[in-house]
């Protein structure tokens, strides 16, 4: 599972995102994008069963929220590289 301290940690908050090594630029990018999939797959899933109990109303969303939500895991474990979003989750 990810965790906010498998980030390396920053000496100072006000650090230069230009003086970080592009290594650590592109670690710290893509640990980001895998933490947007996971929320952004989690809200799908909520919405769903939100509607699914009849808090808000359902035009068919259900099943599309969940679909995207699929797809943003699938999508997030080719193409990021790394833990993908679905280890993240368990």
């Amino acid at each position: 599972m990810f965790v906010d301290s498998d980030l390396p940690s920053v000496a100072s908050p006000a650090v230069d995102w230009d003086s970080l090594s592009e290594p650590l630029q592109v670690m710290l990018a893509g640990a980001a994008l895998r933490r947007a999939l996971v929320t952004a797959a989690h809200h799908a899933e909520s919405l769903a069963s939100a509607m699914e109990r009849g808090v808000l109303e359902d035009h068919g969303g259900p099943d599309a929220l969940r679909l995207f939500a699929t797809m943003m895991r699938v999508t997030g474990e080719d193409g990021l590289g790394g833990p993908s979003p679905r280890d993240m989750m368990a």
